[in-house]
């Protein structure tokens, strides 16, 4: 359990190097980071700054190479596969830029799958689904396959399936990359929508419209965090 004064994710001089054929990569470098509870956050910056790196040490798809990662007080680092895989499962909740839906499984069997995994019984399964996809408004097409929804309506779905198993926290990978400005719009006010209803969001962005949503944004400059702070005034490109 997180205690008061803790955030929810700390990292501590964490970095990450890639080495191939003799040569170092500094993905990340001497980052510091605390994100608390009910925070959304936009990490920003150009292309190669190492977001993509950060978000996924946030989300234990990768290993920071030097410094702590403290995730809900407990230090990350030195847990098994298993134990990673399952906090994956039980804590984190993604969103990609590519949806990642299973084309042959229909819109309640994709959100449902992560909650199979933890071996829940099935009519909770149902309620949490339900529930999920209500939220995302997308109950109307829980028999459709991904093939015959739209990109925003794959984003919604996959949103869904990030938020059925109610994660301590949510990370959007470019969420808005595969899809034109209306039906981005659509899932940004989404997103803002599931923050005010208590979500954590850490999200990446390159695009600054988007980037504005967030309450706080933190940019990344070669590896390292130039600017940390609050959003000024309301998100760009969006009607009052």
């Amino acid at each position: 359990m997180t205690a008061a004064n803790e955030p929810l994710i700390r990292l501590e001089n964490v970095s990450k190097v890639f080495y191939t054929d003799q040569v170092e990569t500094h993905a990340l470098a001497n980052v510091h980071l605390g994100i608390r509870s009910g925070e959304f956050v936009a990490i920003a910056g150009p292309s190669g700054c190492g977001k993509s790196t950060l978000l996924s040490v946030l989300g234990l798809l990768d290993s920071p190479t030097g410094g702590e990662y403290r995730l809900a007080g407990t230090p990350v680092q030195g847990l098994s596969t298993t134990e990673r895989a399952r906090i994956r499962n039980r804590e984190i909740g993604f969103i990609f830029q590519s949806f990642n839906l299973i084309g042959d499984l229909t819109v309640f069997e994709n959100v449902e799958l992560p909650l199979t995994y933890r071996g829940m019984p099935s009519a909770e399964r149902r309620r949490r689904v339900e529930e999920a996809l209500e939220r995302v408004q997308m109950s109307h097409r829980n028999g459709h396959y991904p093939a015959q929804l739209s990109g925003g309506q794959q984003q919604r779905v996959a949103v869904a399936r990030a938020i059925a198993g109610t994660p301590a926290v949510l990370l959007a990978d470019e969420p808005t990359g595969n899809l034109d400005s209306a039906n981005a719009t659509a899932v940004m006010e989404l997103l803002r929508d599931l923050h005010g209803q208590g979500s954590t969001l850490v999200m990446v962005t390159h695009d600054p419209r988007f980037a504005s949503f967030a309450g706080r944004q933190v940019h990344l400059f070669d590896g390292q965090v130039v600017e940390d702070g609050a959003t000024a005034g309301e998100p760009q490109g969006v009607s009052a």
